[in-house]
């Protein structure tokens, strides 16, 4: 699977990134006809609570895109939401197509 990683307005270190390909590449578990992904990483403006890291994964699927977006304290945590929640879309479009 394909992996495109883009931190936006700053420089992502090696560890995140390959924690972030480590997690996405277990997606193809659950789905082995996932095309690429592509995972955008931001900083929101800074608010009070300093949930400001937004993790973006939009997945390349036959027939139609899955997305997710979680913000979170840190880029891993809200990897792992992201990466849970993509989890559950997959399943349920693989479940859709068996029904087909």
């Amino acid at each position: 699977m394909n992996v495109k990683i883009h931190s936006v307005k700053f420089d992502a270190d090696k560890k995140l990134i390959s924690f972030i390909e480590e997690k996405v590449n277990k997606l193809y578990l659950y789905y082995d006809e996932i095309l690429g992904a592509e995972i955008f990483l931001r900083l929101d403006k800074d608010s009070a609570e300093r949930e400001n890291k937004v993790v973006e994964i939009k997945l390349d699927v036959a027939r139609n895109p899955l997305f997710s977006k979680k913000q979170c304290k840190t880029f891993e945590e809200a990897t792992d939401l992201s990466v849970d929640a993509m989890r559950k879309q997959l399943l349920k479009h693989k479940n859709k197509l068996r029904k087909n």
